[in-house]
């Protein structure tokens, strides 16, 4: 599995943008598609919201690759 360490800019970002954001999709529009598709965990747990708010210190899982997020 491909690790993906994101460096957060803000308080959180929204899951579809950090699919984009971390190159896991190539728009925000793929990345709301992978999320409706059941392909993304956020935490272990499936994830369904696509607007969900990613914190510092969570970890994204998606085809392959996990993304974690970190603070600035």
């Amino acid at each position: 599995m491909q690790t993906i360490d994101f460096e957060l800019s803000g308080e959180f970002v929204e899951l579809c943008n950090l699919l984009k954001l971390a190159g896991v999709a190539d728009s925000g529009g793929r990345g709301k598609a992978l999320v409706a598709a059941g392909e993304v965990t956020l935490d272990g747990q499936p994830e369904s919201r696509k607007t969900a708010k990613v914190r510092a210190g969570q970890v994204v899982e998606c085809l392959g690759v996990q993304i974690r997020v970190r603070a600035a």
